[in-house]
């Protein structure tokens, strides 16, 4: 079983919890969007699963319907007693933690996991990017705001197309998978959202002797002025030889550039 709105409602009054803002707690209350969840997560029994921001455990009693062994993070005290309430007798591991400042190499160890989450809107970005620097995990599921979502699956050339865009793509292929109304969540948000699937890369999209950092420091260089050609955007990182040796025009934009363009503009300027 999930819970309903019903549910949701009663055990926020009950114990007297008010969704906080800071924490960008907007709890899910349908049963078939977890549940849907979980189905594009594509976890079962003997999967692993890392659950970030369980709340109240709506999704994390779908995870755990499907057999497969499920570690859910919280980081309100307020909730944890809760979670461990809801979700007790269905061998899921309540971990109080905040998943900015927790050491992931310590709890998942050496994997394979799949993280699968409804992720606060003003932390999604970078936890993703953090989380994709561990090999551990393997694939996510992770429900964002819309806009946010985009940014990360985005490939070159498109609108939403940016430098976490080709960051994720360093690391992983993404896609947005499916769309979430705010209807389903309580309190309601202002925003829709979106269900994107990252799938870790078997090695990185680049070589593996080009500097990561190097990469992305380049990548932010490039984008910080996206309107402007490349060679006024690099200038003073990249000349007009370096352009030429990895064979890309000065006057294309940031957004024109795949990560493997990328990679190469960085190999041909170290």
């Amino acid at each position: 079983m999930t819970l309903s709105r019903r549910e949701v409602l009663d055990l926020l009054a009950r114990h007297e919890i008010r969704p906080s803002r800071a924490l960008g707690q907007n709890f899910v209350v349908d049963p078939n969007t977890v549940r849907r969840v979980a189905r594009l997560a594509e976890v079962g029994p003997g999967d692993r699963v890392v659950e970030i921001g369980a709340g109240l455990g709506s999704l994390t009693l779908a995870l755990a319907e499907t057999g497969a062994s499920v570690t859910a993070l919280e980081t309100d005290r307020r909730l944890v007693a809760v979670l461990r309430d809801v979700v007790a007798g269905t061998g899921v591991d309540v971990v109080e933690g905040d998943a900015m400042h927790i050491d992931w190499a310590e709890r998942l160890g050496d994997g394979p996991w799949v993280l699968v989450a409804n992720l606060p809107y003003n932390v999604a970005t970078p936890l993703v990017l953090q989380l994709l620097e561990d090999p551990a995990i393997v694939r996510m599921l992770v429900m964002v705001q819309r806009e946010v979502g985009e940014r990360l699956a985005a490939p070159a050339g498109d609108d939403a197309y940016g430098a976490v865009s080709v960051k994720v793509a360093f690391w992983a292929t993404a896609a947005v998978v499916g769309s979430v109304p705010a209807t389903v969540f309580v309190p309601r948000p202002n925003v829709e959202s979106a269900l994107v699937r990252v799938d870790r890369r078997s090695t990185p999209a680049v070589d593996a002797s080009i500097d990561r950092r190097r990469l992305f420091a380049l990548i932010e260089q490039g984008f910080g002025q996206r309107r402007k050609m490349l060679r006024r955007a690099l200038a003073g990182t990249v000349d007009a030889s370096g352009f030429a040796r990895a064979g890309i025009r000065p006057e294309a934009r940031a957004e024109e550039l795949s990560i493997e363009d990328w990679g190469r503009l960085a190999a041909c300027n170290g």
